[in-house]
């Protein structure tokens, strides 16, 4: 009896605890098919306004779909270059041994305790001086590139890349190289099919940040034909009359590309956090 008493108390609980987690999703996309003053008075029952608050949205001048194509460029190539980079990283971090690797790595790991608003102003500064350096340009300020230059290689995927390297089998490596093949095709042929669950992973990872970047691109893009998501949804909320149902429409479209891409990688997203090998 108290077992069974116990085990309705854990289900209830993580009922509740189920509940609580999904609610906000689930008035969001209610919130959408509604006026701005249902949503304002807190209803919780679906409307029939989400294609006229959808068509609120397209017919603004807000570059909405502009805003969705940039950041779309800008995950896509900021999460290609990041897995190249950072698992490249990782993985020279274990495979190769040196006498100043573990300091080098040290300063990786000391650099996450650096908040980024202490390094608003540098970069800031840095990257301003780039407009009239010739080929630099491309990664100056008000370009799709200031923003994906600075997320390809950070701390955390390195860190994340070399501990999961740590489970690769070294035997691979020693066999590969005894048949004849050179380090990148080790890399390229051997370890990321063989580490295809923390690639996937740090997929999920680095898309989601860079969709839901916010803070560098309103610095770093300033005209609005470059803005992200995040900012013109941003723009929606601080005008003086918003339109709440429109709003809602937008983090809804804005939410549907990171949530596939979990649910589509979900299993090999847990497989790469718990540090599993694949083959």
């Amino acid at each position: 009896m108290l077992k069974k008493t116990a085990r309705f108390l854990k289900y209830l609980f993580l009922t509740i605890v189920s509940l609580i987690s999904v609610f906000p999703l689930v008035w969001m996309i209610i919130a959408a098919t509604n006026k701005s003053a249902d949503v304002t008075k807190g209803t919780i029952l679906p409307g029939g306004y989400f294609l006229e608050n959808f068509r609120s949205l397209m017919n603004s001048d807000l570059q909405y779909l502009t805003a969705f194509k940039n950041s779309m460029v800008i995950g896509l190539v900021t999460t290609v270059l990041a897995m190249i980079v950072s698992s490249a990283a990782g993985y020279a971090f274990v495979v190769y041994k040196s006498k100043n690797r573990e300091r080098v790595f040290n300063i990786i790991l000391i650099s996450m305790m650096v908040p980024f608003a202490a390094l608003m102003v540098p970069l800031f500064r840095l990257f301003s001086k780039f407009r009239n350096l010739g080929p630099l340009k491309l990664i100056a300020l008000n370009t799709p590139m200031a923003v994906i230059i600075i997320a390809i290689a950070t701390a955390f995927l390195i860190f994340f890349f070399r501990q999961n390297t740590r489970t690769f089998p070294k035997e691979l490596i020693e066999a590969a190289r005894i048949d004849g093949l050179g380090e990148f095709q080790i890399f390229g042929r051997i370890f990321i099919p063989t580490m295809k669950s923390t690639y996937a992973a740090a997929i999920v990872t680095t898309f989601m940040t860079s969709w839901n970047n916010y803070l560098w691109p309103l610095i770093a893009l300033q005209s609005p034909e470059k803005r992200t998501l995040p900012l013109v949804i941003s723009a929606m909320g601080s005008s003086y009359t918003p339109d709440y149902g429109m709003i809602m429409v937008a983090v809804v479209l804005a939410t549907v590309p990171t949530a596939l891409l979990f649910f589509f990688m979900q299993k090999q997203f847990v497989a790469g956090m718990t540090g599993s090998v694949k083959g």
